[in-house]
């Protein structure tokens, strides 16, 4: 399956837009376009396994309406907005597996017995457990209400399944992000993209018009490191909005919008270094 490594060029320039210098790009697959679902959460997550597997040198991409449709056909505690957050992406293929983007792309879709890579058939479940080992993965918050370096529950409306975060140090959370995406990782991000200073059509994140409390709003894909003309540190996220706006579907997030605005964060053991 192909995947996307922009160039530096595509990223700094172009239509007035502001420039940024571009330090990381990991592999990614084409960005998607969740249209009315509010399945984002499905959307980052994916992202960030398929940019893992690109990391090891194996390529995947992997279907979000197969997600959405087993959760809402097996999942009763689901509300029918179809919200959640991004654990609930383990959570669902743990149970009910996942297969390729190729074989469903829409959740009206029919959905497929057995998902095929590399000449191989799997079962749904077979093919989640390849591409996201049991306990792989990690979710990690930052709340000065807990005890640090313990969980704590991940107290928002969308975590209707009462997942927990290990609770960092925003400083740490920040540079344990900061070192995963230099290592080639694949990062999901969770926050708050309801301020002022989050400007999708800009394709920029940043913290001076920051107002009012942390919502949960939105998930994305972190894929790369930047800096923009002063040299202030940005992270490179990958929407589910389409191309639409932004850098052809990207979007710059500043560390101190990161900062202010981050609730919980995905990554794999390895990738925390654990």
């Amino acid at each position: 399956m192909l995947f996307v490594v922009l160039t530096l060029a595509l990223l700094s320039c172009g239509g007035g837009r502001e420039r940024f210098q571009v330090e990381v790009l990991n592999g990614f697959t084409p960005v998607k376009d969740q249209g009315k679902s509010q399945t984002c959460w499905a959307y980052a997550m994916l992202a960030a396994i398929e940019t893992e597997h690109i990391m090891r040198g194996d390529s995947v991409n992997l279907s979000a309406a197969w997600v959405e449709r087993m959760m809402k056909e097996h999942e009763t505690a689901a509300p029918a907005s179809g919200r959640a957050v991004g654990w609930t992406l383990i959570s669902m293929i743990g149970k009910y597996g996942l297969v390729t983007y190729d074989a469903m792309k829409t959740v009206d879709d029919i959905p497929p017995r057995f998902a095929f890579m590399l000449g191989a058939m799997y079962t749904p479940l077979e093919f989640a457990h390849s591409v996201c080992a049991p306990g792989e993965w990690v979710a990690l918050g930052s709340s000065k209400a807990h005890p640090y370096y313990e969980p704590f529950l991940f107290d928002v409306p969308d975590n209707w399944e009462h997942n927990r975060l290990l609770n960092l140090p925003m400083d740490s959370l920040l540079s344990v992000t900061e070192r995963a995406v230099r290592r080639h990782h694949g990062i999901c991000w969770e926050g708050d993209t309801s301020e002022q200073g989050f400007d999708w059509k800009q394709g920029v994140a940043r913290t001076s018009l920051l107002q009012g409390s942390t919502t949960d709003d939105h998930c994305m894909a972190i894929v790369g490191l930047a800096r923009d003309a002063s040299g202030e540190p940005f992270f490179v996220m990958k929407n589910s909005w389409g191309t639409r706006g932004g850098y052809d579907g990207l979007l710059y997030m500043s560390f101190e919008y990161f900062k202010q605005k981050t609730l919980a964060i995905y990554m794999t053991r390895e990738a925390a270094g654990w």
